[in-house]
């Protein structure tokens, strides 16, 4: 399987980097659920933060709508359990 060069697929392929990023999202929640710790509640937030970039650049190039909704509402669901984490971790 070839390689892609850089990083020009994720210009290519929004609506694919988004759905990797929600994916890699939900994976650093629930980690962070298991494990609820300052430094994995840390970087599901970072995760979140970048699907959300993600969630922008997919939408501004209008590509497979219905598929980027589908990651806007999972990743809706990951942000929300995220803060009943974060909210467990400040008590």
């Amino acid at each position: 399987m070839a390689k892609h060069s850089g990083e020009s697929w994720k210009k290519d392929h929004p609506s694919t980097l988004l759905g990797y990023s929600v994916q890699k999202a939900d994976r650093a929640v629930k980690q962070a659920m298991s494990h609820p710790e300052d430094t994995t509640v840390e970087h599901a937030s970072n995760s979140i933060s970048h699907a959300e970039n993600a969630l922008l650049n997919a939408e501004q190039h209008n590509e497979h709508m219905d598929i980027v909704e589908q990651n806007r509402e999972q990743l809706e669901q990951v942000k929300g359990q995220l803060q009943e984490v974060q909210e467990s971790v400040d008590d």
